[in-house]
């Protein structure tokens, strides 16, 4: 279940709307650009909508907050159940060297001390392990 909002759909106009008027202006500037060129100024631009959406449709996931998940959460390694131990804050490069700031719910393994920071994929399980 995602969350949207008339402010998340806004900021997305509002991000789509500075690619054109940027790509506008960056090939008045540019007029003899090669398609090479034109290609990397579009790609840079692209690039920042595309970590901003993907920041947001990430946090807007239920899988952010472990506690809003209806099932138990299991261990990955060995499937006792996890202990949820708070928020943590994750930084991340994605594709076109931009950085996304995620805050989600950590969880650790009382057993074997597997750490589990959920991804939001469709398990809502399936995340990126950390060794705390």
């Amino acid at each position: 279940m995602v969350r949207w909002s008339d402010e998340l759909e806004t900021r997305w106009r509002q991000l789509s709307e500075d690619v054109l008027v940027g790509m506008k202006e960056w090939r008045l500037a540019h007029p003899k650009a090669t398609l090479r060129e034109i290609e990397a100024a579009m790609d840079e631009r692209l690039a920042k909508v595309r970590a901003r959406m993907l920041e947001d449709v990430a946090l807007a996931s239920r899988a952010a907050d472990l506690a809003a998940v209806d099932e138990r959460v299991r261990c990955p390694q060995c499937g006792q159940e996890m202990e949820a131990r708070g928020q943590e804050v994750r930084t991340l490069t994605t594709t076109g060297d931009q950085t996304i700031t995620l805050r989600r719910s950590y969880a650790v393994c009382p057993s074997c001390g597997e750490g589990l920071f959920p991804s939001g994929g469709k398990s809502r399980i399936v995340g990126r392990h950390i060794r705390e």
